[in-house]
């Protein structure tokens, strides 16, 4: 295959990995859970639950990352997604609180029990499936999930549920964990998106796999806000 040839198919496959981000994010901001987020119907009650089903699945988000780190073959790939997991943790340069400690202080700002939580089906299947794709000995899959699938999302899914807060008259401090993780989240997918181009360029079969994993994750996340909506109903 001529250098023209291999460039070509390189365009293609990093045009193809957009195209279906854009197209899985689409999918994903139609979901009548966030669409009534932003449009402020969405009751007190569901987003209560819905804090409440997100602290199960936020608080492995270490462990998700950690189980990708094992799989990739490049240790300045792991040198980077390790700097994500120190501001994750609140041990970057910058020294930040760490972000399970904001969570918690939401938790209490909206009187949950973290103690008394009981996963609902979606959200244990949620987290199940992320720990499956991050641990997939193929680094494409677990990219593919994390990235694509969870942090690359992030940025348009929160600013959703920030505009259902607001709407109920809660200010942004009490709600500061959500707003940090829009601006964050968006470099941590940056980061991932830069290592799944390079699997791919050597590889453009491993775009299948990428493709598999981030739209399986979205599946999961729309079952689970189905879930969080029709829990409140059933109350």
């Amino acid at each position: 295959m001529s250098e023209y040839q291999k460039e070509i198919e390189i365009r293609n496959g990093s045009a193809l990995l957009q195209s279906a981000h854009e197209e899985l994010a689409a999918r994903l901001q139609k979901h009548p859970f966030l669409t009534a987020c932003r449009n402020g119907t969405i009751s007190m009650e569901q987003l209560k639950t819905f804090l409440e089903q997100q602290a199960l699945y936020s608080e492995k988000f270490i462990q998700y990352l950690c189980a990708l780190i094992s799989n990739l073959d490049r240790q300045d790939e792991v040198h980077d997604l390790l700097e994500n997991l120190a501001e994750e943790m609140g041990v970057d340069e910058h020294g930040d609180e760490p972000h399970s400690k904001i969570f918690a202080r939401l938790l209490n700002d909206f009187d949950i029990d973290r103690s008394k939580i009981e996963p609902l089906p979606q959200t244990t299947k949620l987290i199940e499936r992320m720990f499956r794709w991050c641990s997939d000995k193929d680094s494409a899959c677990g990219l593919g999930a994390l990235c694509l699938g969870a942090e690359a999302i992030v940025p348009d899914m929160y600013s959703d549920i920030v505009a259902g807060f607001r709407a109920h008259g809660i200010d942004d401090e009490t709600i500061h964990f959500f707003i940090l993780h829009m601006e964050c989240d968006d470099g941590h997918a940056e980061t991932m998106m830069k290592i799944i181009d390079r699997l791919v360029e050597a590889n453009q079969s491993r775009t299948n796999a990428v493709l598999q994993a981030a739209g399986d994750m979205i599946e999961a996340r729309m079952s689970f806000f189905s879930a969080i909506m029709e829990a409140d109903h059933g109350r």
